[in-house]
């Protein structure tokens, strides 16, 4: 499991849609869907049901991405120290 790989699920769980997760971080559709993909075969479970091109956390995604908030605001708080604790 890799950080991008966080980022791109919480995009696409705030979002709905791998388009709109592709724009807003400037990274192809196709990269953010295998990245999906490939998280859901690690943790061997969908996180997402799918409904056209709409994507809407199921149970599990939504535990997820608790976790994915939490990960992701801690590597944001370490970065944030680290460059304080370099005044």
């Amino acid at each position: 499991m890799e950080i991008n790989q966080l980022k791109y699920f919480k995009a696409v769980a705030d979002s709905g849609k791998i388009t709109a997760a592709a724009a807003e971080l400037y990274v192809p559709p196709p990269a953010i869907s295998t990245s999906i993909s490939s998280l859901e075969q690690e943790l061997d479970m969908p996180l997402f049901h799918r409904t056209g091109n709409r994507l809407v956390l199921n149970r599990q995604g939504e535990i997820f991405l608790e976790y994915v908030n939490y990960i992701l605001s801690s590597v944001a708080d370490a970065r944030s120290d680290l460059r304080e604790s370099l005044s």
